[in-house]
């Protein structure tokens, strides 16, 4: 922040503050979505780093007041490109929506200091689809301004981003090997079954009957 000129010491203060409180969410975020979909807990954050760790950025955006909102959009629908997204919004005015479901729902201002919580592009690699990246727009309002502090926790420029391969379907392999582990384990869960094919596509076939 001291790099910026002619802003006060003490907001320089807050924000590096703030940021730094910023990536300890961020982190202690990816390892509980890791621990969900049975990953290490570091494997975001380590997938991220690249060679100098994750890139982490601080953007401060105000919308204006607008008096026909019905006329333009604050910004146009999107997905975010990078990892964990953790917004700071106005606390009276409000704008953001979230498509779910086919709908576009309102984000509430953000009472009592609430971090909204966005999942970008590069998460939604990682897990295999199984976090997905929303998408979603600003509104204009004709009711005041709107000002958010949105935190980017995203992968280093030079990091290599890919699926997770614990969380890949198995794949190249032949029906026929399917159906013959599939006739002993049909009423068993897919779930070892899958990794059995998978396995077999590494070139271990110790896990079939």
């Amino acid at each position: 922040m001291e790099q910026i000129e002619n802003l006060p010491k003490d907001f320089c203060s807050t924000m590096n503050e703030y940021i730094v409180h910023m990536i300890k969410l961020a982190e202690k975020l990816s390892g509980l979505m890791c621990e969900n979909l049975g990953l290490e807990r570091d494997h975001i954050k380590d997938a991220f780093s690249g060679t100098k760790g994750p890139s982490v950025g601080t953007k401060v955006a105000k919308y204006p007041q607008c008096p026909n909102p019905e006329l333009v959009k604050g910004l146009r629908e999107h997905t975010d490109a990078g990892g964990i997204i953790l917004l700071l919004q106005d606390d009276q005015v409000p704008g953001l929506q979230f498509l779910k479901d086919g709908e576009w729902i309102a984000v509430p201002p953000s009472k009592n200091n609430t971090i909204f919580v966005n999942t970008g592009d590069q998460v939604e690699i990682l897990s295999n689809g199984r976090y997905k990246s929303a998408l979603h727009r600003v509104m204009a309002e004709k009711n005041g301004s709107r000002l958010s502090i949105a935190t980017f926790y995203n992968p280093a420029g030079d990091a290599i981003i890919s699926p997770a391969p614990k969380l890949l379907y198995p794949n190249h392999f032949r029906f026929q090997d399917y159906l013959k582990l599939y006739a002993t384990t049909k009423f068993s869960d897919k779930g070892p079954r899958f990794e059995s094919m998978k396995q077999m596509a590494n070139g271990n076939d110790s896990l079939l009957p």
